[in-house]
C-alpha cells in the first residue's frame, strides 16, 4: 500500500520537477548544438546559410516543432517496446516457464535482427520517399508488436521479436534523416536534445506504467499499450505528415555497397567501431536479468518496481546535462575513466546484493548510471569526431548497428551464465556477470583510449592545415 502512494504522489507533485528538468535538458541541447556547429567542416550547396551568430539559432516553424513532437513519440515507443522487455523477465520466466538461455535469446532477438536490418537497409534508405519508408517500417513495427502481445510460449514470443527488430531498428536511423532533411544546420542540436528525451521519457514513464499493466493484467497489456499508442502515432504520421522526397534529387555518385564496403575498410573507423561494440557488451550484459535478480535475489516486490525505475529514470535526465557540460569543459578521456572507475564499484556491489530495504536499491541505482552516463557522454562524443564528412552516414549506420548487435551477443552470453533451479529461487552467477562486466570496463578504457588520442590527431592535424576542427 505504502508503495502506491508513493508512486502517485510521484504523479501529482512532479509537475515542476519535471518542468525544471526541461528546462535544463534545452539548456544542455542549445550548447550541443554549438559543439556540432564547430564539428561541421563546411556547409554543402543546398543547405541554407545560417543566418546571425551562433548564439542566436534560427526559431522553428510551426510544422518543424510538430515534426520534433512527432519523432519524439515515435523514438519513445520504438524504445519503450525494446526497453519494456527486460523489467518483464520475472514475469515472462514465471509465466512461460522459461530457463535464463531463452529469456537472453529473446532479449537479444529484437537486438541481433535490428542491427542486420539496419545495415541491409543503409543500402537503399536514401533511395525513397522519408515518408513512405518511414510509414513501412513503422507499420511493420507496430504488426510485431502486435505479434509479441498474442505471443503465448518461449517459440512464438521469440520470433515476434525477431519480426519486430527487423522493422524497428530501422526507424531510429529514417527519423534521423528526416531530422537532416527538414532541419538547417544551426537547429538540428536543440531537435537531437529534445527527440533524446524519449528514452528518459520511457524510463520515467513507459516501463513503470507497463509494470503496474503487467502486475495487474498480465504482461500482455503491456505490449497491447504500446500498440495502441503506436497506431494512434502512425495515423497522426499519415495524414500530417508531407512527402520528403528532396533528397532524391541528389545523384548518387558511388554504390551504396562500395561506399559502405569503404567505410568498413578504414582503419581509424574501425577503432571507433571495436570501441561502441566492447562499450555495448558491457552495457547489455546484465539488463536482462535485473528484475529477476531484484525479486528472487533482493526480495523487492513485483510492485516496488516501478518506482525503482522510475527514480532510475529521473536521474538519468538530471544526470545527463551535467555530463554533458562537463564533456564540454574536461578532458572527454578523464571523464569516461571516471565514470568507468564509478561503475566498476557500483556493478561489484549491485551484482552482489543480498536483501535491503527499496531505498537502499534506488541509492545504488542511481549511482551506478551516473557512472554509466558518465562514460556513454564522452565516448558517444568522441566516436562523432572520426569520420570524415562524406562518410558520417555510412559510419554512423554501421556503428548504430554495430552497438545493437553487440547488445544481443552480450544478452546470449549472459543468459548462458546465469541460472536458477526453480523460477522462484534465486538467480545463480549473477556476480560472474558481474566480474566479467569489469574486465570489459578496463579494457574499455583502452579503446576510448585509442580513439581519444585519434580524435586529437586529427584535430592537430586540421588545425595545422586550416580547417575547422
Amino acid at each position: 500500500m505504502p508503495v502506491y502512494f508513493s508512486f502517485e504522489r510521484i504523479f501529482q507533485n512532479g509537475g515542476l520537477f519535471l518542468e525544471i528538468i526541461s528546462q535544463w535538458r534545452q539548456q544542455f541541447a542549445h550548447e550541443l548544438h554549438l559543439e556540432r556547429i564547430m564539428e561541421e567542416p563546411e556547409l554543402n550547396e543546398t543547405t541554407p546559410p545560417i543566418a546571425g551568430s551562433q548564439n542566436k539559432p534560427t526559431s522553428f516553424t510551426g510544422y518543424q516543432r510538430f515534426i520534433i513532437i512527432l519523432l519524439a513519440f515515435l523514438q519513445f515507443t520504438v524504445i519503450l517496446d525494446f526497453m519494456i522487455l527486460s523489467p518483464l523477465g520475472d514475469i515472462l520466466m514465471k509465466s512461460m516457464q522459461m530457463s535464463t538461455t531463452q529469456f537472453g535469446s529473446v532479449v537479444s532477438a529484437y537486438a541481433i535482427s535490428a542491427g542486420l536490418s539496419g545495415i541491409l537497409a543503409a543500402g537503399f534508405a536514401d533511395r525513397f520517399d522519408r515518408k513512405r519508408m518511414l510509414l513501412f517500417f513503422y507499420a511493420g513495427f507496430m504488426l510485431g508488436t502486435g505479434f509479441c502481445a498474442l505471443a503465448y510460449n518461449y517459440e512464438t514470443l521469440f520470433l515476434a521479436r525477431i519480426f519486430t527488430g527487423v522493422f524497428g531498428g530501422v526507424i531510429s536511423a529514417i527519423s534521423m534523416a528526416i531530422i537532416t532533411d527538414l532541419f538547417s544546420l544551426n537547429q538540428r542540436g536543440r531537435v537531437m536534445g529534445y527527440v533524446q528525451m524519449a528514452f528518459a521519457a520511457s524510463q520515467i514513464l513507459g516501463i513503470p506504467i507497463g509494470l503496474l499493466l503487467a502486475t495487474r493484467w498480465g504482461w500482455h497489456s503491456t505490449f497491447v499499450m504500446v500498440l495502441v499508442l503506436a497506431f494512434l502515432i502512425g495515423i497522426v504520421t499519415m495524414w500530417k505528415l508531407k512527402p520528403i522526397t528532396e533528397h532524391l534529387n541528389v545523384q548518387i555518385q558511388k554504390n551504396a555497397v562500395q561506399h559502405l564496403w569503404h567505410t568498413l575498410r578504414n582503419r581509424d573507423y574501425r577503432i571507433g567501431f571495436l570501441a561502441t561494440s566492447v562499450i555495448s557488451l558491457g552495457a547489455f550484459m546484465l539488463m536482462p536479468f535485473t528484475t529477476a535478480f531484484m525479486v528472487n535475489n533482493v526480495h523487492m516486490l513485483q510492485e516496488q518496481l516501478p518506482v525503482i525505475f522510475l527514480f532510475t529514470g529521473l536521474s538519468t535526465i538530471i544526470v545527463m546535462p551535467i555530463i554533458g557540460k562537463l564533456s564540454d569543459r574536461i578532458d572527454k578521456f578523464k571523464l569516461f575513466v571516471g565514470g568507468s572507475l564509478i561503475a566498476i564499484i557500483m556493478v561489484l556491489i549491485y551484482t552482489n546484493l543480498t536483501p535491503v530495504p527499496i531505498w537502499t536499491v534506488i541509492l545504488i541505482n542511481m549511482i551506478l548510471f551516473m557512472g554509466i552516463m558518465s562514460r556513454m557522454v564522452p565516448s558517444t562524443t568522441l566516436n562523432t569526431a572520426i569520420p570524415e564528412m562524406p562518410d558520417r552516414g555510412a559510419f554512423m549506420s554501421i556503428n548504430s548497428s554495430l552497438r545493437q548487435m553487440a547488445g544481443g551477443v552480450a544478452a546470449i552470453f549472459a543468459g548462458l551464465v546465469v541460472y536458477q533451479d526453480t523460477n522462484t529461487s534465486p538467480l545463480q552467477n549473477f556476480d560472474i556477470l558481474g566480474y566479467v562486466m569489469v574486465v570489459i570496463m578496463f579494457v574499455c578504457i583502452y579503446l576510448v583510449y585509442r580513439v581519444s588520442e585519434l580524435v586529437k590527431r586529427k584535430a592537430h592535424v586540421n588545425i595545422l592545415s586550416g580547417a575547422p576542427v
